[in-house]
């Protein structure tokens, strides 16, 4: 099935709130799921499928921000809640099923869809430093309290199962917004730089850490105007829309990582209905 998406996205140019605004509680494959946990006067040490989780607060709530993966099976599932004392207790919540259409895309860089031999020595130390980044958990503050990047057309969603030319693919990890090259990009949140650099599939790509392993990544970039350990706040620019690496033309590609796992970055963006 070919599809199309004429969707537009508006950037809020104000985010200045008396409260936070949640991510949408969303359990499917490729969502989120929040939590509520009882940590009045302390706070457990959370652990979905033995991956430690970020904990939010608002409105004095606290809540366990779980991402959920593209492969995750609808049904009961379990978190893990390892109190100071040692007592451990078990939560359980549900998946719900969602299913993801697909995507054809063509590639005039053939070499972008079968790389050549010469290029996997590349592709896979690229590889694991964005498996490093990925895993990273820092026990600061979680800032989710997302804006949108970029202003432009969402050329493609979340969790689309992709075909390069009529080749497949794994499915889209992030959320794609077609913008004219060098139109800035600003930080969803602030947060603190884990990683950039050219990547061969992914092109100039920045990753922004936003506390206990909620991770924003920034993809295709023509221009990275930062630098890893750069402290970053939120709405900075950190760079410009490219099309650089396996591109169909400029866009930027936005990835949101929730313990270690990629969801739909819609569930954090003010305004969006995924």
């Amino acid at each position: 099935m070919r599809i199309v998406f004429f969707i537009t996205v508006f950037v809020l140019l104000s985010y200045s709130k008396i409260s936070l605004a949640l991510p949408q509680h969303n359990p499917v494959p490729g969502g989120i799921a929040l939590i509520p946990i009882s940590a009045q006067n302390e706070k457990p040490d959370v652990f979905y499928n033995k991956k430690r989780v970020a904990i939010i607060s608002e409105e004095n709530k606290s809540y366990a921000l779980i991402g959920v993966s593209l492969n995750a099976k609808p049904g009961k599932h379990k978190i893990e809640l390892r109190w100071p004392n040692g007592r451990k207790d078990t939560q359980d919540f549900m998946v719900t099923a969602k299913s993801y259409t697909e995507q054809h895309l063509t590639i005039k860089n053939k070499r972008k869809v079968n790389p050549y031999k010469q290029d996997m020595d590349r592709i896979l130390k690229e590889k694991a430093r964005k498996n490093q980044a990925r895993k990273l958990w820092s026990n600061e503050s979680v800032k989710y309290d997302f804006i949108t990047p970029v202003e432009g057309r969402v050329s493609s969603i979340f969790g689309l199962r992709r075909f390069f030319n009529e080749q497949p693919r794994r499915p889209h990890s992030g959320l794609d917004i077609a913008a004219p090259e060098g139109t800035p990009i600003k930080a969803v949140e602030s947060g603190t730089v884990i990683e950039s650099g050219d990547f061969f599939f992914s092109g100039n790509m920045v990753y922004i850490d936003h506390g206990q392993g909620l991770i924003s990544m920034y993809a295709h970039m023509h221009q990275i105007d930062v630098k890893t350990g750069d402290k970053i706040n939120k709405g900075q620019i950190i760079g410009t829309v490219g099309e650089t690496g396996r591109v169909t033309g400029p866009h930027l590609h936005l990835g949101i990582i929730a313990n270690q796992t990629l969801v739909d970055p819609v569930f954090f963006l003010p305004g969006k209905n995924p």
